[in-house]
């Protein structure tokens, strides 16, 4: 994306509930790293791990592809199918809540993402680059 043109709305608000999702992984990484134990070590560190990771890529996406940088793109996909699949499997009983506030969010995000403005602010960078 050019520096003079401004951030299509639909690809801001799918880059900032990408951050938002970003942070909300981060603490829940923090979180599960505090709560290790002896019990279960391995698996409070590689699950804190796992958290904090992908924290730090969808946090780092959604700041890049504010910037225009098309390849951020994908991960976020990725991540936003995985949490509709996960939404699917909260769906039911006290949890539904949760199903639904995972699936409309993603949803919004691969909306914004796939909005043909957000393709188009995009695709101008990788197209005037002169290759």
């Amino acid at each position: 994306m050019r520096e003079d043109r401004a951030t299509p709305p639909p690809l801001a608000v799918a880059a900032g509930l990408v951050v938002v999702e970003g942070v909300l992984l981060l603490a829940y990484g923090v979180l599960e790293a505090v709560s290790i134990d002896s019990a279960r070590a391995t698996m409070g560190v590689t699950t804190a791990l796992f958290f904090v990771i992908l924290a730090a890529v969808l946090i780092a996406c959604g700041l890049l592809v504010v910037r225009g940088r098309a390849g951020a793109r994908s991960p976020i996909i990725v991540a936003q199918v995985m949490f509709l699949g996960l939404a699917w499997s909260f769906r039911g009983g006290g949890t539904t809540w949760v199903s639904i506030c995972l699936a409309v969010v993603a949803v919004v995000i691969l909306v914004g993402l796939l909005h043909p403005a957000s393709i188009d602010a995009l695709t101008e960078t990788d197209s005037g680059d002169g290759g």
